[in-house]
């Protein structure tokens, strides 16, 4: 299947893996939404909505960027209005949008851990939430969120409790979401790195070109993304699932196309 002229609503996809998703889904001709906040470049993290917008029409699709702040329900509405008003619909809403915080308890400020869950938990279901009415309407509809499987152990807890919490949230989205509209035909699926995916956030916030050097491209989650996107939303859905498991089921043999360096020792992501 292809995502030909459908409809995809990616939070967070002026850069990183929410670009990567939307430059695969262009490809095929697809018709994305870029909500996100970066219109004028970051000091540290390359591309705002309207170079996102080139990237995505240069690779065959047709982009409508979209300042969006996903805390702020009248501004995330008229974006969704803005979507269905430019292309009719709404057929897959991606939640991409993420804030981390790696600190414990004691070093966590409460305004960062209020962002965190304004942005992870609060918006991922405000997203789903104003999206649905379009995706009830729409052939073959997906939500899926760029979160982890919920896997209660304590050490996922100890180092980063206010994180890990927060990102727990948009996978309870999942859990509930996909339960509570399996009867109607709206696939809710969580899609995870298993190891670390060299973003400019990664490169230049979290752990430098040592780092990335020990990670997978984007482009494992944009081709993992792709397939799950395309399978039928009745049967596909309630799943948490890993990169590389689906791009193996989607037919790639070979993983090692994914590493920035060939041959190189993966350094695993959180809550795997």
């Amino acid at each position: 299947m292809s995502l030909k002229d459908k409809t995809l609503f990616i939070t967070g996809a002026s850069r990183g893996i929410g670009l990567a998703i939307a430059l695969r889904a262009a490809k095929d001709g697809a018709n994305i939404v870029i909500a996100a906040k970066t219109t004028e470049p970051h000091p540290k993290l390359p591309g705002t909505i309207f170079t996102a917008a080139e990237e995505i029409e240069a690779a065959g699709g047709k982009a409508l960027p979209v300042k969006v702040d996903i805390r702020d329900e009248a501004n995330l509405q008229a974006a969704v209005d803005k979507t269905v008003e430019t292309f009719g619909g709404i057929d897959i809403c991606i939640n991409n949008a993420s804030a981390i915080a790696l600190t414990d308890t004691l070093n966590t400020p409460m305004k960062r851990y209020d962002l965190m869950h304004s942005i992870n938990a609060r918006g991922t279901f405000m997203t789903s939430k104003l999206c649905l009415p379009h995706l009830l309407k729409a052939d073959n509809p997906h939500i899926l969120n760029i979160s982890p499987p919920l896997n209660m152990e304590a050490r996922w807890f100890g180092p980063h409790v206010a994180y890990t919490m927060a990102k727990y949230g948009m996978s309870l989205c999942v859990l509930g979401m996909a339960e509570e509209f399996k009867t109607r035909g709206v696939a809710v699926n969580a899609l995870w790195p298993r190891t670390s995916i060299a973003t400019s956030a990664v490169r230049n916030l979290l752990g430098g070109e040592q780092m990335c050097n020990q990670s997978r491209t984007p482009d494992i989650m944009a081709d993992a993304a792709h397939y799950i996107l395309t399978q039928p939303s009745k049967e596909l859905t309630g799943q948490f699932l890993v990169d590389d498991d689906v791009v193996t089921k989607a037919g790639v043999t070979d993983l090692e196309k994914y590493s920035v360096v060939p041959g190189a020792t993966l350094l695993p992501d959180f809550f795997l």
